[in-house]
């Protein structure tokens, strides 16, 4: 597979990675995870446009072999947060955020969730995001392409949990949680994340 035909993910993946590196761990650091991921242009140029997943996964990646479990847990949770707060202000319409926000929990939720299945693709690339609805929710995402090869202790999909813990506590229910039960990198079949917002 070229890297035309690989699978693409959102540019927040990389974008709000170099915001929060930069952030939380400086201008330095935020190089030296760009260079070793081999992405050093896209930190004075960051891209516009849809990038091939295995980019993303070398630059997550590499936060997380340069900076340890709990710095890179800060980072991926605060470059989550920060990709959730895009898509709410630029990629939902003002009036569907409204009407999410005055509908009560039980049925504010599954629009979000519906919506959040039908644009997964911009978050998991080639892996494949399953909803099942229940408290909590479970939403299971196989074949994660963002830890592909990966092996850690502990689940480490921050990016994804904090992403989409952040638009169900902007949209549905501000005490909503997400937590990452399962994860492919720590040795289950793919990665589990427990959703409760009421």
């Amino acid at each position: 597979m070229t890297e035309h035909d690989e699978a693409r993910i959102g540019p927040n993946a990389i974008l709000q990675v170099a915001a929060a590196l930069r952030a939380l761990e400086g201008d330095e650091v935020a190089r030296q995870c760009f260079d070793a991921a081999g992405l050093a242009e896209w930190l004075d140029r960051p891209p516009e446009a849809m990038v091939p997943e295995s980019t993303v996964a070398a630059l997550h990646q590499q936060v997380r072999l340069q900076l340890g479990p709990d710095r890179a847990r800060r980072v991926m949770l605060d470059a989550g947060e920060r990709t959730g707060a895009y898509v709410l202000s630029n990629r939902i319409p003002a009036p569907v955020r409204t009407l999410l926000r005055l509908l009560p929990p039980v049925l504010a939720g599954p629009l979000l969730l519906k919506a959040i299945s039908q644009h997964a693709w911009t978050f998991v690339g080639s892996g494949q995001l399953s909803i099942q609805r229940g408290q909590p929710c479970l939403l299971d995402l196989a074949h994660n392409p963002v830890i592909a090869g990966e092996q850690a202790n502990e689940p480490v999909c921050h990016w994804h949990a904090a992403a989409f813990e952040h638009l169900f506590r902007a949209l549905v229910h501000a005490e909503s949680s997400i937590r990452e039960v399962r994860c492919a990198a720590a040795g289950d079949e793919g990665c589990r994340f427990e959703l409760r917002y009421r």
